[in-house]
């Protein structure tokens, strides 16, 4: 019978052999002992993100830019540099997303709606479902290129 709340179950670390304590509906892992029950993961998230494509992106253009010859490496240093202007409260992630995501949702300042498991491509759907409300990613890389994502609901 385990102390822990509903929800959670306590592992052992391979690497450090500490206790962490795991969210068995969300997977999601922390180190200090739980004070109440597990939520479960929710069925739908809604987010924004802000998208920087290059050349080995599945359509390297958008309404931005018709051909994108950015590297890989150049889409990166430009969306570290948008993530440190939200960070310093420089720019806000909406009035970076509508300027300069290659996303048509850049008109809606990223915004892409609701959206359940399935429906986006993995890297994406996991850093969104990992995310809490009002989090925004570390650099997400897909496909599509490269973003931040907000979590917004």
């Amino acid at each position: 019978m385990s102390d822990l709340p509903e929800g959670w179950e306590k592992r052992t670390s391979r690497s450090t052999g500490q206790d962490y304590y795991l969210n068995i509906h969300t997977k999601q892992s922390q180190w200090d002992v739980p004070t109440s029950p597990a939520t479960p993961a929710p069925s739908q998230v809604r987010a924004s993100h802000l998208l920087v494509k290059h050349r080995g992106s599945r359509r390297p253009s958008s309404w931005r830019e018709e051909n994108i010859t950015r590297s890989k490496e150049e889409a990166l240093q430009i969306l570290r540099g948008y993530m440190n202007q939200i960070k310093n409260k420089e720019a806000t992630f909406e009035e970076l997303a509508s300027r300069f995501s290659d996303c048509s949702s850049a008109k809606k300042g990223g915004d892409l709606g609701s959206f359940g498991p399935g429906q986006m491509q993995k890297p994406f759907e996991d850093a969104s479902f990992g995310l809490q409300v009002g989090e925004m990613s570390d650099v997400v890389d897909t496909d599509s290129g490269v973003h931040i994502i907000l979590r917004t609901k």
